[in-house]
């Protein structure tokens, strides 16, 4: 359990990693939309072949289908909710989930919303929004060492290059609106604990389950994360490096498929 915690732990990190980045260099957002490309391509290989392939050996063609599909509900039912509570564009260099223009709209006679209390409004639901995207992705990491054949590195690297841009992008977004850098550090500490928690738990939990309750969960991790690809991940990458992110989404998908067969 603790082996799988410590490699959720270590996925969660990335968040802070590209948190520090942006408070000590300028990092371009066509960059950052450029490592995104990246990051999705190699979550789309462990998916595929990590997740999904495990997923039909041990439970079947129907109940994986049917738990990528509900994975995907369960997700973007989560999507819909979190910018409601005001983090969208969570994954944006530019917006970061905080900006005010958008969230601070008020009905007549109702105060004003600050950029401070924005920017604390913000700062939770990108820690949803954060956790949103990371449990059934360490959720997968822990489920991943219950055959004893190691963790999967590929969708651990898949995991922790998603997770780089995403603590950038959120991270510049609350520093514009003032947050401080100790407070933005510790919500994606927090974010970080909270996928150790799932990937332990994961382990913990369905250590004796079978095959078939095991490849159903792996299929539900994949439709979930499957679905931010397609509705956060790479809208923003485009929208951040353009064409340039076809190119470098399929070299991560080519080399993350080449580290699984090494």
């Amino acid at each position: 359990m603790w082996t799988a915690a410590a490699w959720g732990a270590l996925a969660g990190a990335a968040l802070l990693v590209g948190a520090a980045l942006v408070m000590v260099v300028r990092v371009p957002t066509r960059v950052i939309g450029a490592v995104m490309g990246f990051g999705a391509g190699v979550l789309f290989s462990a998916v595929a072949f990590e997740l999904t392939e495990a997923a039909i050996s041990a439970a079947g063609l129907v109940v994986v289908s049917a738990g990528l599909l509900l994975g995907a509900v369960v997700y973007l039912a989560g999507d819909w909710a979190v910018p409601n509570a005001g983090a969208h564009p969570r994954q944006s260099p530019r917006h970061g989930g905080s900006t005010v223009e958008g969230h601070a709209a008020v009905s007549a006679g109702s105060p004003v919303a600050t950029p401070a209390a924005t920017a604390t409004t913000a700062a939770g639901a990108l820690v949803l929004g954060a956790l949103l995207d990371g449990i059934p992705e360490s959720a997968a990491i822990g489920i991943s060492l219950l055959d004893g054949g190691g963790v999967g590195l590929a969708f651990v690297a898949a995991v922790f290059l998603s997770n780089v841009p995403e603590g950038m992008a959120a991270s510049a977004g609350l520093l514009a609106s003032g947050r401080s850098r100790g407070r933005i550090l510790a919500l994606w500490a927090v974010v970080m604990l909270a996928s150790a928690i799932a990937a332990g738990t994961g382990y913990a939990v369905l250590g004796a389950a079978g095959p078939g309750l095991l490849g159903a969960i792996q299929a539900f991790a994949a439709g979930a994360v499957l679905a931010m690809l397609a509705t956060t991940m790479l809208p923003e990458a485009v929208d951040h490096a353009g064409r340039l992110v076809g190119l470098v989404t399929v070299l991560g998908f080519v080399l993350a498929f080449l580290l699984g067969e090494l």
